[in-house]
């Protein structure tokens, strides 16, 4: 039995094809590359923050869990706030260096800072 829910025929009126299949949006899954093969990047950054300094970890390949996984264990291990979304995690203040050898420590080898 076909599919037949309106919320995904939003955009199409009517077809007269009738080998006319309906295009829905579908979200890729990205998988998370291991802890070795990411190459993180850390660095310190001010720009459009009110003067207060922030560390931004990019790079970050893979699923949106994992990545606030990552964001929370880095938060809890400095102590401070922060925020994961975009592939960055940003954790308030300069932890540059302490970053480095929590994720060093988990795994994450081609971590380099900036």
């Amino acid at each position: 039995m076909k599919n037949n829910d309106w919320k995904d025929r939003l955009n199409v009126v009517y077809s007269t094809n009738p080998d006319f299949r309906y295009e829905t949006e579908q979200e890729n899954e990205t998988t998370t590359l291991p802890h070795d093969k990411q190459a993180l990047r850390i660095r310190l950054d001010k720009r459009n923050r009110g003067g207060k300094q922030v560390s931004l970890i990019s790079g970050f390949v893979g699923a949106d869990e994992d990545l606030e996984q990552l964001a929370k264990l880095l938060k809890t291990k400095c102590g401070t706030g922060g925020n994961a979304k975009d592939g960055e995690i940003i954790i308030q203040g300069d932890f540059r260096n302490k970053i480095l050898e929590i994720l060093q420590k988990a795994g994450y080898i081609k971590t380099k800072m900036i």
